[in-house]
């Protein structure tokens, strides 16, 4: 028998979670049974896409168990193994975050290849965050040579890596985030063609009118709300929006005040799509491939933001919803 901590929800939050909402419990974990493999994790991921988990609002993942941990994309290595697929040593990555041991059955893990990748890269630019970045910008989107590109949080874990893919494509692209640190990185780091701190804007839309003086072609959304709205203002006919997340809403209790600007969606022939990553799992094997490709290259920056310990797994996930944050938000177990 082992020991291992793991972060539980035990209410719902109403708005902005807050640490009453969870608890830190100790729980026993047995040897594996039939079929099962024991996996201590090493690295988690947080989102804030785990925040419409923690409501009972029906959507594409099931809500989290009160009481029960929660989930979320971890990597971790085998330290025991009862299936003949995987070995003590093993690398492997699972949606079983949260927790530092746990048992699980095979088909829940998949074996990851460190030889050139770090193990947290399947956390971030490698992982799910890059597959998203790379559905939406090239397969949404559909983004094409010469377009300009316009992505709303684009100093966080998706934002990041669509800023890169853009470039390393060879497109113009305009990043938005809040306040300094976040503007430095993106003008500094990932290079961008335009940079703006929509805290210090009095008007988003003007703002984005100044950089994008020609327009823009494509909208990553990660924010919605005004940023969706300003897009819509600047965008050129024809334009194609990939609609990945509203984290502007996540925590509200009152309905948004935008986009007030819809009617030109249909003046200007606009195409926005919302998606789903999990409905693309059968691009993920051609995106580790380019993934791979690039980080050889030198052309992806593995830009991340690093807690210690599951007992800073909350201050982490809090973080997303005003912290200075860059990149993907892990937590080193």
């Amino acid at each position: 028998m082992s020991l291992s901590r793991e972060i539980r929800l035990i209410s719902r939050p109403v708005g902005a979670p807050v640490q009453e909402n969870f608890e830190l419990a100790t729980v026993t974990v047995p040897p594996p049974g039939p079929g099962e493999v024991q996996v201590r994790n090493r690295w988690m991921a947080v989102d804030p896409a785990m925040r419409g988990r923690m409501g009972e609002t029906k959507s594409y993942v099931a809500p989290f168990t009160l009481g029960a941990p929660m989930e979320g994309p971890a990597t971790g290595v085998v330290e025991q193994s009862n299936h003949p697929d995987f070995a003590p040593g093993d690398v492997v990555w699972s949606r079983l975050g949260w927790r530092e041991l746990f048992n699980a059955p095979a088909e829940a893990l998949k074996k990851r290849d460190c030889s050139i990748l770090p193990e947290q890269a399947y956390l971030g630019f490698a992982g799910m965050t890059g597959l998203t970045a790379y559905t939406g910008l090239l397969h949404i989107a559909q983004m094409r040579e010469g377009d300009t590109v316009f992505v709303s949080a684009a100093s966080g874990g998706v934002g990041s890596v669509v800023c890169q893919i853009a470039k390393l494509k060879g497109n113009k692209v305009i990043g938005a985030a809040g306040g300094p640190l976040k503007t430095a990185f993106l003008r500094d780091t990932l290079k961008l063609d335009g940079v703006i701190d929509y805290k210090a804007e009095p008007s988003l839309t003007k703002a984005l009118a100044r950089e994008a003086k020609g327009g823009i072609d494509i909208y990553f959304d990660n924010v919605g709300g005004d940023h969706l709205q300003a897009a819509i203002a600047i965008a050129n006919p024809g334009g194609r929006f990939a609609l990945c997340g509203m984290i502007s809403q996540y925590n509200a209790t009152e309905p948004s005040a935008a986009p007030r600007n819809l009617t030109q969606v249909v003046v200007k022939g606009l195409r926005l799509q919302g998606f789903i990553v999990l409905n693309y799992l059968h691009l993920e094997e051609q995106f580790l491939r380019d993934a791979t490709q690039w980080y050889q290259a030198g052309l992806i920056h593995a830009a991340e933001t690093v807690h210690d310990g599951i007992d800073h797994a909350l201050d982490a996930f809090f973080s997303l919803f005003g912290g200075d944050n860059l990149g993907r938000v892990l937590v080193r177990i």
